[in-house]
């Protein structure tokens, strides 16, 4: 069966042919690793996860590179500010490697909650220092970069066009960049491969230009060359990625070999909180561990991203989790109706929810078409081991583990004292004692959900 794919790079859906028959190489930007990721990045991460299982599900095997970003990444996302990383170092009073390792830690431990696969290949920018010099060297030689005080440039005037993944006309944007942040570029748009240091600066290495570090671009464009070749199959990433990195990855990639590293280009639209931005100043910025200290199950973060394309924007509300946790609890208790169940369903039955389930997932991934199918499985009136065994398979895509059952815990005195005490300051709206008591309960490994049949207890 075809897969389609909205691709960024032509501006609409095509059928999916990879480089090598059933193989599939991709490349995914990751996390930059100096503070917590939030449930909006995660989206992206999600439906990354979902490309894989999509492209399994037809058969395909993967080789999928993840870059983790641990220098070069300036604020502003451009050629401005202080590294994200040695910012981040100074407000924590730790040192740059303890922040990346603090924060990765953080980041995979989120994916496990979540579910989602870890790529055949995670590569670290600092771990690949080699490769970028070495690519930034080769964009020298080919007349395609020139050297300030400051930095090496890429110079944009060189390129047959510039703005082919975004759209962007050079006479309109600057690239994020404004002609005074350095007077020596010839363009206000061209941008930094590989900057100059300081000399207090505390990420450095040697190189023909003195010691210096990666510009943020040239990392995924280096990494992605050395795993899966000058051109493959699938680039993807957030939409907030199309302006500038993945339009600077493009021009480096064809200032060093001339060619576009990628076939298709796949995007992932923002996360939206109660119908706006997510913002420290607005207090809600969330993470996956603000979902589980809630007392949800965090796979429903997961099931909560397919009731929207992920090329649409996705409405985070507290309200929407809640519906999505009761979604499900019942999926999987549907499942269990029909694992117990002794109907015969027949064949034709069975196939064509199967094919309308494959053709949704192909069309794009669109999960909320996907999703119908599933419900119709569960709620099929007739409960048969057929339809489990149907929504087993479903679930290698979904990735909710549908067979899980809820256990019955043993909780311990300690813990039911708190939850108590809990009740009673409810009872007395001592909502300050009652928030204290829920993060004591939390620290020692338990939530808490309050629910209109009382309060629910589980393991974290």
């Amino acid at each position: 069966m075809d897969i389609y794919f909205y691709n960024t790079l032509t501006k609409r859906k095509e059928i999916f042919k990879p480089i090598e028959e059933n193989k599939v190489k991709m490349y995914s930007c990751g996390p930059t690793v100096y503070k917590d990721a939030t449930i909006g990045n995660m989206r992206t991460n999600l439906f990354q996860d979902t490309l894989r299982r999509v492209l399994r599900y037809n058969g395909y095997e993967l080789k999928h590179v993840m870059n983790i970003t641990d220098v070069g990444h300036l604020v502003s996302d451009a050629d401005e500010g202080e590294d994200k990383m040695l910012k981040s170092a100074r407000e924590e009073n730790k040192s740059p490697i303890e922040i990346a390792e603090h924060y990765t830690k953080l980041f995979f431990e989120d994916l496990k909650n979540l579910n989602i696969e870890k790529p055949e290949i995670v590569c670290k920018a600092t771990d690949h220092i080699k490769e970028m010099l070495e690519m930034v060297e080769k964009i020298m030689e080919r007349g395609f970069a020139y050297e300030t005080s400051t930095a090496i440039y890429f110079d944009v005037s060189k390129l047959d066009e510039y703005g082919i993944l975004s759209g962007i006309k050079l006479d309109e944007q600057k690239s994020g960049a404004r002609v005074d942040v350095d007077p020596e570029k010839k363009n206000p748009y061209d941008f930094a491969i590989w900057i100059k240091a300081p000399e207090n600066h505390l990420m450095k290495w040697d190189s023909p230009w003195g010691p210096s570090y990666p510009g943020w671009h040239i990392e995924c464009s280096a990494m992605s060359t050395k795993y899966l070749g000058e051109e493959f199959d699938i680039h993807t990433g957030g939409i907030d990625l199309i302006p500038t990195h993945h339009e600077n990855e493009i021009a480096q990639s064809k200032g060093a070999c001339g060619k576009i590293p990628a076939h298709y280009w796949l995007h992932g639209e923002y996360l939206l909180i109660d119908g706006g931005k997510m913002s420290k100043s607005l207090g809600n910025v969330y993470l996956v561990k603000d979902i589980i200290n809630r007392g949800y199950d965090p796979l429903v973060y997961r099931l909560f991203n397919f009731s929207c394309h992920y090329r649409g924007k996705l409405n985070f509300t507290w309200q929407g989790i809640e519906s999505t946790s009761i979604s499900l609890a019942r999926l999987r208790e549907g499942y269990q109706k029909h694992l117990r169940g002794t109907a015969e369903i027949a064949d034709e039955i069975i196939n064509d929810m199967e094919n309308r389930f494959h053709q949704a997932i192909n069309d794009d991934l669109n999960m909320p078409l996907a999703m119908s199918v599933v419900w119709e499985a569960v709620k099929y009136p007739e409960k048969s081991v057929q339809i489990a065994r149907l929504l087993e398979k479903f679930d290698t895509v979904l990735g909710i583990k549908i067979d899980e059952v809820k256990k019955e815990e043993n909780i311990p005195q300690e813990i039911l004292d708190l939850v108590e005490k809990r009740k009673i300051a409810r009872a007395e709206k001592n909502w300050a004692e009652s928030d204290r008591l829920r993060d004591l309960i939390s620290q020692k490994g338990y939530s808490i959900k309050d629910t209109k049949d009382g309060m629910e207890i589980q393991t974290i």
